[in-house]
């Protein structure tokens, strides 16, 4: 039984232990990364077992590979995964959840507390020499904004969305959630478009479905306060990124902590990337990718891949 990695490149593989893949199934046949459809094709048509954390496995590809039996994603978003092909065809596909929480919610409130202490700034303010010149002691050039009292917004509550409103009310914040559209109303949950204004932060931990593709457009920011951050962690096509681009610009949003885009790697044209826009930041999609988030994440795809030959498939998303 043959089973092949796709991308093992794309969990910066020097500094993890793959032996629990080794001990799930043999032989193993390792590719850094995989692009197009005919290299994926060529890569796993005598596969029983596929491994993939981004590569694309499209209809036409799986429909030819007539030996697999099983998709691992290395990751909980199944958006590169044509899952109804797989499921026609008996393909099983399991993912892998909760293994980054603590990563990404640490990479949400280093974007929140950057941008409420206006770390990139006050920083600045000494590789410039402007402390050094200060009359004073401290440099007050630069304000900066308490987490205790603000309110946070969480789109997606599942357990990245919980773990969030777990630290934020460590910091004493109060924890409003989104009710999902075109679901009935539940206790606790508030429609989108009434949450925005109440916010101080927005935190985006929901899936990339066509349902929440482009969910904050231009609409959704000009609801929110004139000094509210909005943090996405999540997937890029949810945001907007024009629109965003602009209420920076334009003052109508207090700046915006972001790790994902529509396009990655990013083009050139991606709006977000126009030079000067204010109170961004931009990391290249790692909230995810601790040591310890990385290692666990092996851990379970050798999981799925015993469960599954042992003929007790777990985290099956069909």
């Amino acid at each position: 039984m043959l089973a092949v990695f796709l991308d093992r490149d794309t969990l910066h593989p020097n500094d993890i232990d793959f032996l629990p893949l080794e001990a799930a199934i043999h032989p193993w046949v390792y590719y850094g990364n995989s692009s197009s459809d005919s290299e994926i094709l060529d890569r796993i048509q005598n596969a029983t077992v596929v491994v993939t954390n981004k590569a694309i496995l499209t209809g036409s590809v799986i429909q030819q590979a007539s030996q697999l039996q099983l998709i691992c994603i290395a990751a909980t978003g199944t958006n590169n995964v044509d899952l109804e092909t797989a499921h026609r065809l008996g393909i099983a596909v399991c993912n892998v959840r909760g293994y980054c929480t603590a990563s990404v919610v640490e990479h949400v409130f280093a974007l929140i507390l950057s941008l409420t202490r206006n770390l990139t700034a006050t920083t600045q303010a000494i590789t410039t020499g402007i402390w050094q010149r200060s009359p004073y002691f401290t440099v007050p050039d630069f304000p900066c904004r308490e987490l205790s009292g603000k309110t946070i917004g969480i789109i997606g509550y599942g357990d990245l969305g919980r773990a969030v409103a777990r630290i934020a009310t460590a910091f004493g914040m109060t924890i409003l959630v989104s009710q999902r559209a075109n679901t009935p109303s539940r206790p606790g949950r508030i429609p989108l478009k009434d949450l925005l204004s109440l916010v101080d932060v927005l935190s985006v931990h929901c899936p990339l479905t066509q349902e929440t593709t482009g969910l904050i457009g231009r609409e959704e920011l000009a609801l929110m306060r004139p000094n509210a951050l909005l943090i996405n962690t999540a997937r890029g096509g949810i945001v907007d990124e024009q629109a965003l681009a602009d209420a920076l610009c334009a003052g109508q949003l207090g700046g915006a902590g972001i790790d994902v885009l529509s396009q990655e790697p990013p083009h050139q044209g991606n709006p977000l990337f126009a030079p000067n826009i204010p109170n961004l930041i931009l990391t290249p999609h790692v909230a995810w990718s601790s040591h310890e988030a990385r290692q666990y994440l092996v851990l379970q795809v050798a999981k799925n891949i015993h469960s599954f030959l042992a003929s007790k498939p777990c985290n099956l998303v069909i």
